[in-house]
């Protein structure tokens, strides 16, 4: 059975590696229940997790952006290629699972967390100076992108309370195919698959879907 190893909130800083002078990437556990819920239209809302702290609200945070998930694999992966220790949201996810695999989720599938909440998946995460400002390794950026397991934005679908070891449940996956990894390497390595992205329909972010079409467009002419 897939679980929830922590629920991360933000230790906010100043950092001269983003555009506000202030992240929010520097997530942490936190005991006891945490409220989520839907936060609002990006820009004038940022994390759907009561206590969190989005930076930089412009291009992070929102509705479509609710909740950020990473599997503690994934960072187990990272410890041995960095020589270094990874701690449960240090790579600002705000769910950190274990027995999921978060890259493979489908986008518009959706898990119940706890007994409450259920979750979208909407998108991967793109790295960014923040993320590579905060990690401080040569080449960070590239060498992520390299790897192809960035994680997934949710949205919110119902609101509830989650904790440190509820258990994740799927609770509908969409057969289009498009999945967290395969949305990811069409927006970066391998744009010949941005074509297919677009079979996810409805479940995408509006914005995802005219960006993508925005690139196809360009790819025309």
């Amino acid at each position: 059975m897939a679980r929830l190893l922590s629920v991360n909130i933000a230790h906010p800083h100043a950092a001269d590696y983003t555009s506000t002078d202030v992240t929010g990437i520097d997530k942490r556990p936190v005991d006891g229940p945490v409220a989520v819920a839907a936060p609002g239209p990006r820009g004038t809302a940022g994390s759907g997790v009561a206590g969190d702290t989005v930076g930089d609200p412009r291009h992070h945070g929102g509705d479509h952006q609710a909740v950020y998930a990473f599997a503690r694999e994934d960072l187990t992966a990272w410890e041995k290629e960095l020589g270094r220790e990874l701690s449960n949201g240090v790579f600002g996810e705000n769910l950190t699972t274990s027995g999921l695999d978060v890259n493979s989720a489908s986008i518009g599938e959706r898990w119940r967390i706890g007994a409450s909440l259920v979750l979208e998946v909407t998108s991967p995460r793109i790295p960014c100076r923040t993320f590579a400002g905060w990690l401080a390794e040569k080449g960070w950026v590239k060498r992520f992108t390299q790897a192809a397991r960035p994680g997934a934005y949710l949205r919110v679908i119902e609101p509830g309370e989650i904790k440190a070891g509820d258990d994740i449940e799927v609770v509908s996956r969409p057969e289009h195919g498009v999945t967290v990894e395969f949305f990811f390497r069409a927006l970066t390595t391998e744009p010949d698959l941005l074509p297919r992205v677009l079979d996810a329909g409805d479940a995408l972010n509006p914005a995802d879907a005219a960006s993508v079409r925005r690139r196809l467009e360009r790819g025309k002419r």
